[in-house]
């Protein structure tokens, strides 16, 4: 259903890049998403007034909650459609996040009213009428909400949104929340136990865990979490194609909301080049990533000296001294001053943010380990911190 919609309402629907394209793919899906989640609601609401099941009620409310997710979707992906302006230059796009940040609240008060009601029905258990009709919209549900996770997830992927993702990853969790009320039915019919109030709440359950993960999904970019690794690898491999780039490091990515990305970087390059013609190759490389990633770039050439031996060997010889260093993920911008008692190893090493130690004591225990494996050597050490992992 939603590729012939895409293919009846969506201009280019391949072009997933394309602002324009994401923002009518986020409507579409949403607007799907209300319709299939309120006829569901309706369906659950009057099955569960029919058996008198508190589990079968709370499941209709949890997609009632769903619908509302869908529309706060809906709001989300038309305002962060918008253009900069001058007052947000960045874009509006980190407005999806946040919106699926009130979809994680929503779904959140909607899991703790149901688990307040389940444990009344748990306390006070009243009698269950079990029908057919009840169970095959409880079973037609289950299979609507399989359709919309995969729709969900597959759009969500090739549009790179976090919260279709999250949408999708809900339906799953609603899909098995029905099955356990279904479930429930039949244990009912069959052994004569009236588990309806304990059915609710592992529905409850179920809806705050998914409540829980979409915050988790969608608070983490605003926070600003860590690339995806996939993403740095893609952007390491653009930057050193280049005859021109030796090596590269510092790189750290800027989101802004789905296609709006900014990254920064330096660049190693021969410092007895020309330098119009290393500044006209960064500049490939910058259109390139912007091509290929949709992102703007700001690369920074660091000149680097690649013909010294002795330097060279300088080098070797740092590294393996530093190889063992808990926590040292690489060095750059190596330099060396040569004096008539000793020598100064000048460079810049890469500290893992998770290796518990402050810059200040990396510091120190990168220079102690030069003083003891390299006599006569000294570090001038700063230390950077990684911003991918």
């Amino acid at each position: 259903m939603v590729k012939l919609l895409s293919k009846l309402f969506i201009k280019n629907p391949t072009e997933y890049t394309d602002p324009s394209v994401r923002k009518a793919y986020g409507t579409l899906c949403s607007l799907l998403g209300i319709f299939l989640n309120a006829l569901l609601f309706a369906g659950k609401y009057a099955a569960g007034a029919i058996s008198g099941s508190i589990a079968i009620t709370a499941d209709a409310f949890n997609n009632l909650s769903d619908a509302g997710a869908s529309a706060i979707s809906l709001l989300g992906f038309r305002l962060s459609g918008k253009k900069p302006d001058p007052d947000h230059p960045f874009g509006h796009g980190r407005i999806e996040y946040i919106s699926g940040l009130a979809v994680a609240a929503l779904i959140v008060i909607m899991g703790v009213e149901l688990l307040i009601s389940s444990v009344e029905k748990i306390l006070s258990p009243e009698p269950v009428e079990v029908g057919l009709l009840p169970a095959a919209i409880l079973l037609a549900s289950i299979l609507v909400k399989l359709y919309m996770f995969a729709y969900n997830c597959s759009v969500g992927k090739k549009i790179s949104s976090s919260a279709m993702a999250a949408t999708g990853a809900d339906s799953l969790s609603d899909s098995v929340a029905t099955m356990v009320v279904l479930l429930s039915m039949g244990v009912s019919w069959l052994f004569k136990v009236n588990i309806d109030g304990w059915a609710g709440a592992a529905v409850a359950v179920f809806i705050l865990f998914a409540g829980y993960g979409v915050a988790k999904d969608t608070l983490s970019p605003l926070l600003g979490q860590a690339p995806d690794p996939e993403l740095v690898k893609s952007i390491e491999d653009i930057v050193m194609s280049s005859d021109a780039v030796i090596g590269m490091h510092d790189l750290v990515v800027h989101d802004y909301g789905p296609g709006r990305m900014m990254i920064s970087l330096h660049a190693e390059v021969d410092g007895r080049g020309d330098i119009f013609e290393l500044h006209d190759s960064i500049d490939t490389v910058e259109r390139e990533l912007k091509s290929t990633l949709g992102c703007d770039a700001t690369i920074h050439m660091d000149p680097v000296e690649t013909d010294n031996e002795q330097v060279n060997a300088e080098r070797a010889a740092l590294e393996e001294a530093l190889k063992d260093v808990d926590g040292l993920r690489g060095i750059h911008d190596f330099r060396m001053v040569m004096g008539p008692s000793h020598t100064n190893l000048i460079f810049d090493v890469v500290m893992d943010t998770g290796c518990g130690k402050t810059p200040e004591q990396f510091c120190d225990i990168i220079c102690r380990t030069v003083e003891e494996k390299l006599p006569g050597h000294f570090a001038v050490v700063t230390v950077d911190t990684s911003f991918v992992f």
